[in-house]
């Protein structure tokens, strides 16, 4: 009787054992979760966002007749920066929007420098109207979130996500930074470092290679002259030879000095242009090259020489590494950029961190708003695309 009551089998006599249970989860996704938690915290930042912005607006215009008004006022908008820092985070963390942060504020001199610098803050300002019309917003989400969270439970992902959606574009939209200016700002800082961390690397390199080449083959030139004066009377034969050592010493100070002028800046590209110039170049490489240069006017000398030393050292990467039979040079005008492409047959396997300077040659192309793209698989062949902005030649005025 208990067995038909209770009719359980054991494992070994069914054959199989018990499946497991699947594990415990939740009904819904993470992001969904942070999307409510979200919507449900609106209504306690927009509470603290809407109360600063009021009370820091108002103190701040209605003392601006006296002398605190102003100062308080930039106070004021000096917190609201790090409140929009908060909200930032808070929507990176639970939204997932990746915003930028703002640039800071340039230190001005003086008071009154710092005074003006806050007072005419875009970013403050944004982020003072953020929290001004939030507050009836995080009273919609909050209501909204916790009503469905309680009884609207198959319909609540789709509006936990269209209300985080509309919250992506007002945190976009006010806590941003000032949409391309402000980026560009800080394109142009990071630029601008490498403008002069290469300019003094240049000025290094032009001063060792004074020192260490020309000068001291003019220093051994000038004793080699002053023994050649003491000799002169006394054994002219060996006065003869020390002049003759000394004239191939000037003859190779002068090469050097005329490698170093190239270096510098090619007086062939002054004269003829990039063809001359490029061609020039390939000409010193190791692999027969060919060049076509596409210009119908040249573009400005900054751009020009930008370019000539940027096919020069994609040369000279070909010459060393490259272990190439031929390569080509194209150089050609799309729009408003100046396009370079440097093909080679070689091994291929190029990158940008493998010790050819590759690296170093995109920073200094981006610092101009420039642009290096590189395709090399293994076993070749490599490719190297570099774009310029392109700028016009200035027309030259009639000679007086």
């Amino acid at each position: 009787m208990s067995a038909d009551l209770d009719p359980v089998e054991s494992p070994a006599s069914s054959g199989s054992a018990e499946r497991p249970r699947p594990p415990l989860r939740l009904a819904y996704g993470k992001e969904t979760w942070k999307e409510i938690a979200f919507l449900l915290s609106n209504l306690f930042t927009a509470l603290a966002g809407f109360v600063y912005a009021v009370v820091s607006i108002a103190l701040g215009v209605g003392l601006a007749v006296t002398v605190i008004g102003l100062p308080l006022l930039a106070l004021g908008l000096g917190g609201a920066r790090l409140i929009g820092r908060s909200e930032r985070s808070r929507a990176r963390g639970l939204l997932g929007l990746r915003i930028t942060e703002p640039s800071p504020l340039p230190s001005a001199g003086g008071f009154f420098g710092w005074l003006w610098s806050r007072l005419k803050d875009p970013v403050a300002w944004r982020t003072q109207l953020y929290g001004l019309i939030r507050l009836p917003w995080g009273i919609v989400t909050f209501t909204v979130g916790l009503v469905s969270l309680l009884v609207l439970w198959p319909v609540l992902p789709f509006l936990a996500r269209g209300l985080a959606n509309a919250d992506r574009g007002m945190v976009r939209g006010l806590l941003s930074p000032s949409d391309e200016l402000e980026r560009r700002i800080a394109e142009l800082e990071s630029d601008r470092g490498v403008v002069v961390d290469t300019a003094a690397a240049d000025l290094r390199r032009i001063e060792r290679d004074l020192h260490d080449g020309a000068q001291a083959r003019l220093v051994a030139l000038a004793m080699g002259l002053g023994l050649a004066k003491e000799k002169l009377l006394e054994d002219p034969e060996a006065a003869a030879a020390m002049v003759d050592e000394a004239h191939g010493e000037v003859k190779l100070a002068l090469q050097e000095l005329r490698d170093l002028a190239r270096g510098i800046h090619p007086a062939v590209l002054t004269d003829r242009g990039l063809d001359a110039a490029l061609s020039a170049v390939a000409s010193r490489c190791t692999v027969p090259v060919k060049v076509h240069v596409d210009l119908t006017e040249r573009p400005a000398e900054a751009i020009e020489g930008i370019a000539y030393f940027t096919v020069s050292e994609l040369l000279q990467n070909v010459s060393k590494h490259a272990r190439a039979r031929s390569a080509s040079v194209e150089v050609w005008r799309s729009g408003d950029r100046l396009m370079l492409q440097v093909r080679d047959d070689g091994a291929g396997g190029a990158r940008f961190d493998g010790g050819t300077g590759l690296a170093g040659l995109a920073e200094r192309l981006g610092a101009v708003d420039g642009l290096l793209v590189l395709d090399s698989p293994g076993g070749g062949p490599t490719q190297v695309t570099a774009e310029l902005p392109w700028r016009s030649r200035p027309a030259r005025g009639p000679l007086r």
